[in-house]
């Protein structure tokens, strides 16, 4: 019941906050307010983390680095989100309400602030819920989340990116429904679902719902090769943990270059951003065919060294691993050129980017993560870089030669 009643104070005194601070200043002054009731609520209900948060989130107003905007609502985000999170369970009904109850957070902030945000809104809120889900086991995951939070609107309102409402509306209800059925379907996790969610929403908000397409088509054919001889990949053991589900982890890993790519097009518009997307996901979906067909293709071969290892070893290639690699990436090329996305030269860059982009999976594997420097989404998130850069630098080739322009 303490907690209970600590939570409602902080939610009140965030409510106080919001309501004085357009009219308090200068901010570093609001920042000593914000701060004095912080400590009030550490010293008398406990609540020493959305103290040590609401602190740091005040400290970064108080000189200047942060708009009351985003301070305002990441406060009432966490406040109210903590409220649904006290005495509710770690499922997905749970992580509804929470979104609901952030989403209302984040639009009553906007009203009464008289700001148009929308788009830095969503964002919070998706951060929040999937910072959420990942952290929900750590004692100190409320600090991580606000300044996540945070950071993450703060980034969207600097863009300055521009984009109809009704855009953003659809946006978010198509990734939330993909990403909805994807952790049906027991092909991601809770973790999963949100993140591709946020993959979803930045690919359709930047760029169209082809480019969402393009990454659909990846998550299908992982999805496919991950069920491909499970069994027998689990009698040997090297099959995909949790039962194939992919978390946030493995969805970030293959996707974040993919995002960046999207994100510099939407707000750029060059061409080139365009073969690096294609050549990153056509990464992504080859190394993820060729570790999950090519493992099952007989004793692989060490790439530095060419000689035998054990099924399942990283840095391990076969001959089947590199022909479904050279499919999976064709694949995707394709898909994109038929969405009228790419071009057929730039198919041929993005094919044979993928193809080197899962080779250089392959020997960063040897190279690293055999060593215990990388983990396997390092691998990934390296390999699928590699891959989108080298669609980049064989793209610049073409038109520097004047072959495409």
């Amino acid at each position: 019941m303490a907690k209970q009643r600590g939570l409602g104070y902080a939610a009140a005194i965030t409510g106080g906050i919001i309501l004085a601070g357009p009219y308090v200043l200068p901010p570093w002054f609001m920042a000593l307010v914000i701060a004095f009731f912080a400590l009030i609520l550490w010293r008398f209900f406990d609540l020493k983390y959305f103290a040590y948060v609401t602190c740091i989130l005040a400290a970064l107003y108080g000189v200047g680095l942060l708009p009351f905007l985003v301070l305002a609502t990441t406060l009432a985000m966490i406040a109210l989100g903590e409220l649904v999170f006290q005495s509710g369970t770690d499922d997905l009904n749970t992580y509804l309400y929470y979104i609901i109850t952030t989403a209302w957070a984040g639009m009553l902030v906007m009203v009464y602030l008289h700001e148009h945000a929308l788009l830095m809104v969503i964002f919070g809120i998706i951060a929040a819920v999937l910072l959420k889900v990942i952290l929900l086991k750590f004692e100190d995951s409320l600090v991580l989340e606000g300044i996540g939070i945070a950071m993450t609107m703060y980034l969207i309102k600097e863009l300055n990116y521009t984009v109809d409402i009704e855009i953003v509306i659809v946006a978010v209800v198509i990734a939330f429904v993909f990403g909805y059925f994807a952790f049906r379907a027991k092909t991601a996790d809770l973790s999963g679902l949100f993140s591709i969610a946020l993959v979803g929403v930045i690919l359709l908000v930047f760029a169209d719902a082809t480019w969402l397409l393009v990454m659909l088509t990846f998550f299908i054919l992982g999805s496919l090769c991950t069920r491909y001889k499970f069994e027998y990949k689990k009698r040997i053991g090297v099959e995909q943990g949790q039962s194939g589900a992919r978390g946030y982890r493995n969805v970030f890993a293959n996707g974040i270059v993919a995002c960046a790519a999207a994100v510099l097009y939407g707000v750029f518009v060059q061409p080139v951003f365009i073969v690096m997307y294609v050549g990153s996901v056509a990464t992504a979906a080859a190394d993820t065919m060729a570790s999950e067909i090519g493992v099952t293709g007989g004793i692989p071969y060490m790439i530095t060294t060419l000689r035998k290892v054990p099924i399942g070893t990283n840095g391990g290639v076969s001959l089947k691993g590199e022909l479904v690699c050279i499919l999976g990436s064709f694949i995707v090329s394709l898909v994109a050129l038929a969405l009228n996305i790419i071009t057929p030269w730039m198919l041929v860059v993005c094919t044979i980017a993928g193809f080197v982009g899962t080779n250089l999976d392959s020997l960063i594997g040897a190279l690293l993560e055999n060593k215990g420097f990388l983990g396997n989404a390092g691998t990934n998130f390296l390999a699928t870089l590699g891959g989108g850069l080298v669609a980049v630098g064989l793209y610049w080739m073409l038109v520097t030669h004047g072959v495409v322009w």
